[in-house]
């Protein structure tokens, strides 16, 4: 995603910007889900569910962002915003880090599609429906590991391990989807 950041013949509306910071915070779910994973410790997963609520919000701030046409600067802002409130919501109530998660994901699914989606016809829908596909799916697995049905700690197939990987492909569609639509013309 950093690498496919710099301006291309047909150049995207994702600004490099946009393109980067979606990178970066790709880096740090994954990280952050390292901590978890080699620590299982609170702070592993402090950091784990913050790169998830990076994520999310940058979904929400990018949907609105379109939807209202706001300019890097001011949606960069509330982005950083946004983040904070979710932190301090985690440092203070962490019992809801997993609903507060599910809400910032329906409302960026819901502004995308509504309001930003309708706005810009030439972009590559398939890429955001497979994104939410791949994330619906993966919630499938992850609630089936929870549920100890698919966790056998001798087996290869893990449920959490095919949450990952799916929450990973998920993500890629999505940028995919954010690249897929060009700069109108004029």
């Amino acid at each position: 995603m950093i690498g496919l950041a710099s301006p291309r013949d047909t150049p995207s509306s994702l600004s490099p910007l946009a393109m980067r910071t979606l990178g970066v915070t790709s880096i740090i779910v994954g990280l952050g889900s390292v901590l978890l994973h080699a620590t299982l410790t609170l702070w592993g997963q402090f950091f784990d569910v913050v790169g998830m609520y990076l994520v999310g919000s940058f979904f929400l701030v990018r949907a609105l962002a379109r939807w209202r046409n706001i300019p890097d600067g001011p949606a960069t802002s509330f982005y950083i915003a946004l983040c904070g409130v979710l932190i301090t919501l985690l440092i203070m109530v962490p019992e809801v880090r997993r609903w507060l998660f599910a809400v910032l994901l329906i409302a960026a699914i819901i502004v995308e599609m509504v309001f930003a989606r309708p706005l810009r016809p030439r972009v590559r829908i398939a890429y955001y429906l497979g994104g939410i596909v791949a994330t619906a799916v993966a919630f499938g697995f992850w609630i089936l590991d929870q549920q100890r049905i698919l966790c056998a700690p001798e087996s290869l197939l893990q449920g959490h391990a095919v949450w990952h990987v799916l929450g990973a492909i998920s993500l890629w569609l999505t940028f995919c989807y954010y690249r897929s639509e060009r700069l109108l013309a004029g």
